[in-house]
């Protein structure tokens, strides 16, 4: 689907959150109000079947505007809430960083670690950036190759034609062809000193009896050589430090002559799933429901580029919040996951846990819808933590908001490019967050799926993308930032060792 770079025509930026006339609540209100939350999202219109797109604001209605008939208390209760906390008593601004903020905010983190590199086998380094340049060590070709199979000729023809073999490809240095003189040559193969041109086979007559060879067309000097030299020169730059290391940048590096690469590798990530009330099989029963974000996180991770170390499982009790202490303070990852835990509960530990390791926030919620409650934290001077919400489409907004821009950082690349699409009907908003909205990518448009609730991942799962909507919404035809999923990405992705790809740069 044709898309626009966002920065050409009208692409909605996100905003910080708006202030409140009621500076009344506690910040964390929000934070308790989206883990609350049962159903859609603030806003959201009643459901559709599954994967259906979600129906536009009818003619008139503001862009974005919950619409008033039809809300349930328990709604508008909820968005009073929401409302409630962009101000903190004293008048401050809530801590929550804007969406934009706080991806520029991951983006600088992971960019400004010290460059690490190993040297690695050509094999071992798809999917990661190069550490440093790529230069030639050869010429390329490193000597005059025939591009045709065909006859090398010596001079104006008809040519004789030289006794013994033809030229193949990987056979010694050939003899010089004499004036007059032909010979059956290979594609790829040496060209003989003083040889005039190549002449394909097609567009050859060989005169069996004399042995001589007929040019059907005419013959231009240098014609189907490929001189050496052609492609580069020892010593020219190939690719600069930073490129990432595709299948074809393998192919290139080895035509150069390298059999190691200096590159950068890829991050390493260990995944810690919080909660008491996550079940590994069967049916949710008694209030125990199952784990659905460690099935997801490591696929999704591995999709961004990153090496999954290890995926655990802590508790939510005093015994959780020691093991979650010494897991923070011993990772040896570039990148710990947290999900759940990093709001202001009786049993989130993730906060206090921070405190004591001395760890440094660097966000510490994010005016999203879903996933106001995620955090990024730095460990030490190479160590960081993201901290996910527990609901599963809120924990999917950490991934796209924090962890993706931090993982191209510490990986060495650079912010993803931005894209936009026209959104196809009006979509509702929240009156001061963004929010991230689960498309699928039709034609010219991107189209709003229902089931995009917090704790829901039926939207997601038939999505291409996540699209941004202001504060507010946006109407028909807006042009609205979009996030694509990494498995929607479009050709000429990089591949990691496992298939796996980053986002074009």
């Amino acid at each position: 689907m044709p898309r626009e770079a966002a920065g050409a025509g009208p692409a909605a930026q996100p905003h910080e959150p708006a202030a409140s006339a009621t500076p009344n609540e506690p910040a964390e209100a929000a934070d308790r109000a989206e883990q609350a939350e049962p159903g859609e999202a603030a806003g959201s219109r009643p459901a559709a079947e599954p994967g259906e797109p979600a129906a536009s604001a009818e003619p008139g209605e503001a862009a974005g505007a919950v619409a008033e008939s039809g809300r349930t208390t328990a709604e508008e209760a909820l968005d009073q809430a929401l409302a409630l906390v962009a101000r903190k008593p004293d008048g401050e601004r809530h801590r929550a960083a804007g969406w934009a903020r706080a991806r520029d905010t991951a983006a600088r983190a992971g960019a400004s670690r010290a460059v690490r590199a190993h040297r690695v086998p050509l094999g071992a380094a798809l999917g990661e950036v190069l550490a440093e340049p790529l230069d030639a060590l050869t010429d390329l070709p490193s000597f005059d190759t025939s591009a045709m199979d065909g006859w090398a000729v010596s001079g104006p023809g008809p040519w004789t034609v030289r006794p013994g073999g033809g030229v193949l490809a990987g056979s010694d240095r050939p003899a010089p062809l004499a004036d007059g003189e032909a010979v059956r040559i290979a594609t790829g193969a040496r060209i003989p000193a003083d040889t005039t041109a190549v002449i394909r086979s097609e567009h050859a007559r060989l005169e069996e009896p004399k042995g001589r060879v007929h040019a059907e067309r005419a013959v231009v000097s240098g014609q189907d050589i490929r001189p050496r030299g052609q492609e580069c020169h020892s010593g020219d730059r190939l690719l600069p430090a930073g490129a990432r290391v595709t299948p074809v940048v393998l192919g290139l590096a080895a035509a150069a002559g390298y059999d190691t690469l200096a590159t950068r590798p890829r991050p390493r990530v260990e995944i810690l799933v919080l909660g008491d009330e996550l079940l590994t099989e069967g049916l949710p029963q008694d209030g125990l429901i199952r784990d659905a974000l460690s099935p997801m996180l490591g696929p999704w991770l591995g999709r961004l580029g990153a090496e999954v170390l290890a995926t655990r499982r802590l508790g939510d009790d005093p015994a959780g919040a020691e093991e979650l202490y010494r897991a923070l303070t011993g990772s040896t990852a570039d990148l710990v996951i947290t999900t759940g835990g990093t709001a202001s509960g009786p049993v989130d530990h993730v906060h206090p846990v921070l405190r004591r390791a001395g760890a440094q926030l660097l966000v510490d919620g994010v005016a999203v819808r879903p996933g106001h409650p995620m955090l990024m934290a730095r460990l030490d001077e190479d160590r960081y933590l993201v901290g996910l919400p527990g609901n599963p489409l809120a924990a999917v907004s950490g991934l796209l908001t924090l962890a993706e821009p931090l993982l191209r950082g510490l990986a060495g690349l650079g912010p993803r490019p931005r894209w936009t699409a026209a959104v196809h009907g009006d979509v509702p908003g929240h009156p001061y967050d963004t929010r991230l909205v689960p498309v699928v990518l039709s034609g010219e448009h991107a189209v709003p799926l229902r089931y995009n609730g917090p704790a829901m991942l039926r939207g997601v799962a038939a999505a291409d993308a996540l699209a941004v909507v202001p504060k507010g919404g946006a109407r028909a035809g807006q042009e609205l930032e979009i996030l694509e999923l990494p498995w929607a990405s479009p050709a000429g992705e990089c591949f990691s060792p496992n298939s796996v790809g980053w986002y074009p740069q």
